[in-house]
């Protein structure tokens, strides 16, 4: 299967079977993006979040104590 990195345009092939394909395949939504452009963009999250001004927004869970 042929994708291309929404960032840089960078067209690359994956396997048909694996499960990135079939994520692109079954919801639309799901963008793909090389690895460069993906490494790239985690060392970049990584140094604002190392700033304290970034803040990250993660889901709190509550924990029921019955369950």
């Amino acid at each position: 299967m042929q994708v291309k990195c929404t960032i840089c345009d960078k067209v690359e092939e994956i396997e048909n079977d694996s499960p990135h394909a079939k994520r692109l395949r079954n919801r639309r939504k799901n963008i793909h993006l090389c690895t460069p452009c993906y490494k790239r963009i985690e060392e970049n999250t990584k140094k604002r979040l190392a700033t304290g001004k970034f803040r990250f927004y993660q889901e709190t869970k509550k924990v029921d104590d019955y369950l």
